[in-house]
């Protein structure tokens, strides 16, 4: 009976540890905050209800708590949207998965800043919510206008153009995307040409009025950033314009993808406006998970056409991750209370009228935000966890894709490690050097006007002006490059060179040079090449090295002049022919030529003709003998044989004694 005492105080340990543990609370509210009729908002409406019921089936999450949701209408206003989000506020929520609107979200994020209430949103992309602004704020997407942006970029540098077009809508989500663009494009040494917004509730003529002013552009790449329940309306003006013809380039954001999904199979009236867009998707790998609930929304819905888009499966996400949060929260002992603000009793007791008073601070907002960016599960997007900045997911992909025919279909992906490539993003658990260093592919495109050939994607426009070329004003070396009293004001070797290339080009591009530098001294290069990265020049030519500086800042040609010294000269046009090896021959060279030829025949006269009897004769004889033996001298060679040395000596040279005489006949006789 001694073991009945300790297990006696083990109990009752064990009884008080129940004891001071506080009990889960029977039920959690969590807030839904979106526009209910929209494109994002039908579909997430459906998935956060399904997630709703799922996490209350579960028994293995929030063990004995019911999870309800109090949902609330933006009506896709701004001002409607602040009034509904203090309402839900009243109700004591924990949590709230939404506002899909980032003008809202920028809103809301100082209510739930001062209430300390998590914001879970699915929809809202804008950057700058990621800020230590907004600590409440936790975007549930699977990427940002950052990492859209990015991927945006990469596809107008990996066809090789340097120009864009933004056509967006004039609120908080369309400018902070155009701005990401533009730093993505920066980072690329491209650019964002012209800016083209409109009013968030402008009508068809308006678009069609700023379409006009795009069209007079000469970038013909337009990357369009706006809603999914207006986007068409871009399409349908650009398409009465003529400007979904062949020559155009139309980049659409992931909008376009969430308006395509909303209905299966697309709407044949939305896919004929669009007919060679490219857009993107943000991507989610294939699961049972995602295909049982895509299956389950169809089922639900009473229009069966009605699917689940991106947006949809990141609010079923959301959910979870709330549901998940709150679970641990609560398993670590966490307990939900509400408290007044002191600041919202003092103006109740002042001069207002608004019911402030009702609003509730969440004690345990703090701990409960902790367990949000902690989470680390698998749902139907894939993999859910943050990034070690904790302000979003980890790992953001995209599907690339191009409209055409009576759908879309997939031509490459991209993510943040891999950026453009036909393989499917790696899991998050695996990212390996070689899928961070593959080559950049795409499959082919189909382009506006039925056409794979990949557009120049810039025209000549109506009211555009001539590149202006900037010429270096040298003072010395004037042969590469000088001023010039002609109609282009500057001439020279580079000059010339440049002439050349552009002539090759199918299609006239006007130039105007300007003369750089006060043609008192050589300018500085540097200084040059610094106005072409500043857009004072279009570019430049001369006679400009490539140092490494330099090429931090602009592109060079191909160098067609080494460096070093060099010397530059016209080449004149020479006809040769058979008598050409004669040139080198002046008339004085042949005066000397024949000088020497009738001294050696003068001299060997004299030697020989008193001993050889081939030097005598007549006059005449002799004569012709001197130029003879002139001519043989030049032009035969006397000394490849032994015997004929030694005829030659015999010949022409005097015999001074017998012996002389008997060996030469000796040789001879020897030779012959």
């Amino acid at each position: 009976m001694g073991w009945v005492l300790p297990l006696l105080r083990v109990l009752c340990l064990c009884s008080l540890v129940a004891l001071a543990r506080p009990a889960r609370p029977a039920n959690v509210s969590i807030g839904a905050l979106f526009t209910f009729d929209s494109v994002i908002g039908r579909s997430a409406r459906a998935a956060i209800d399904l997630a709703v019921a799922d996490v209350n089936r579960d028994a293995t999450v929030l063990r004995g708590t019911h999870l309800s949701l109090v949902a609330q209408d933006t009506k896709c206003s701004g001002f409607v949207g602040t009034i509904q989000a203090l309402q839900l506020m009243e109700k004591k929520v924990v949590a709230v998965v939404g506002p899909q609107s980032s003008g809202i979200a920028h809103v809301v994020s100082h209510v739930v800043n001062e209430l300390h209430v998590p914001l879970l949103s699915f929809a809202a992309t804008d950057p700058a919510l990621a800020s230590a602004q907004y600590p409440y704020f936790v975007r549930a997407a699977r990427g940002d206008d950052s990492s859209q942006m990015a991927a945006v970029a990469d596809i107008v540098t990996y066809y090789g153009w340097r120009e864009v077009t933004v056509i967006y809508v004039d609120n908080d989500y369309g400018r902070g995307g155009v701005d990401a663009l533009g730093d993505a494009l920066e980072a690329k040494r491209a650019k964002v040409s012209f800016k083209a917004p409109f009013p968030p509730d402008a009508d068809q003529a308006a678009i069609a009025d700023l379409l006009v002013r795009v069209t007079m552009m000469e970038s013909r790449v337009c990357v369009v950033h706006v809603n999914p329940d207006s986007g068409l309306a871009v399409f349908a003006a650009a398409r009465s314009l003529g400007m979904m013809a062949s020559g155009y380039v139309w980049i659409a954001t992931d909008w376009l993808a969430a308006a395509l999904d909303s209905t299966r199979p697309p709407n044949p009236r939305a896919v004929s406006l669009v007919q060679g867009v490219v857009t993107l998707r943000q991507y989610t790998p294939d699961s049972g998970a995602k295909r049982s609930l895509t299956s389950r929304f169809a089922a639900a819905q009473l229009n069966r056409t009605a699917t689940l888009n991106a947006f949809g499966l990141a609010a079923y996400d959301a959910v979870w991750m709330a549901a998940r949060a709150i679970d641990e929260f609560l398993e670590d002992g966490g307990n939900v209370t509400f408290s007044a603000d002191p600041r919202l009793q003092q103006e109740v007791n002042g001069t207002s009228t608004l019911r402030l008073d009702t609003l509730r601070v969440f004690d345990q907002g703090e701990q409960l935000l902790q367990k949000v960016m902690l989470a680390n599960f698998t749902g139907v997007t894939g993999g859910v966890r943050f990034s070690a900045d904790c302000r979003s997911l980890a790992d953001p992909a995209y599907e690339v894709l191009n409209v055409g025919g009576t759908g879309v279909r997939r031509v490459g992906y991209w993510s943040n490690h891999s950026h453009l490539s036909v393989a499917a993003p790696t899991p998050l658990r695996i990212k390996t050097n070689s899928s961070q260093q593959q080559e950049q592919r795409l499959y082919s495109v189909i382009w506006p006007g039925e056409t794979t050939s990949p557009p120049r994607g810039w025209v000549f426009p109506n009211n555009g002006r001539p590149l202006r070329i900037g010429v270096p004003y040298r003072t010395t070396q004037k042969q590469f490059v000088s001023k010039d009293s002609g109609p282009d004001g500057a001439s020279g070797y580079c000059i010339d060179v440049f002439k050349a290339a552009v002539a090759l080009l199918p299609y006239p591009v006007p130039v105007s040079f300007i003369l750089f530098g006060d043609g008192v001294k050589n300018p500085d290069y540097s200084d040059l090449v610094n106005k072409v990265a500043n857009n004072v020049f279009d570019a430049a030519v001369g006679d400009v090295s490539i140092v490494t500086n330099r090429t931090r800042v602009v592109d060079f040609t191909q160098p067609y002049v080494e460096s070093g010294l060099v010397i530059v000269s016209p080449v004149k046009e020479k006809s040769s022919n058979a008598w050409a090896f004669l040139k080198p021959f002046t008339l004085g060279m042949w005066a000397v030529t024949g000088a020497f030829f009738l001294f050696v025949g003068a001299v060997v006269w004299i030697l020989e003709h008193r001993f050889n009897p081939e030097f005598r004769g007549s006059p005449r004889e002799q004569l012709v003998t001197i130029f003879w033996f002139s001519f043989s001298t030049m032009f035969f060679a006397h000394s490849k044989l032994l015997s004929g040395f030694c005829f030659c000596r015999s010949a022409f040279l005097p015999k001074r004694s017998s012996f002389d005489k008997s060996m030469v006949v000796h040789l001879q006789g020897r030779t012959l």
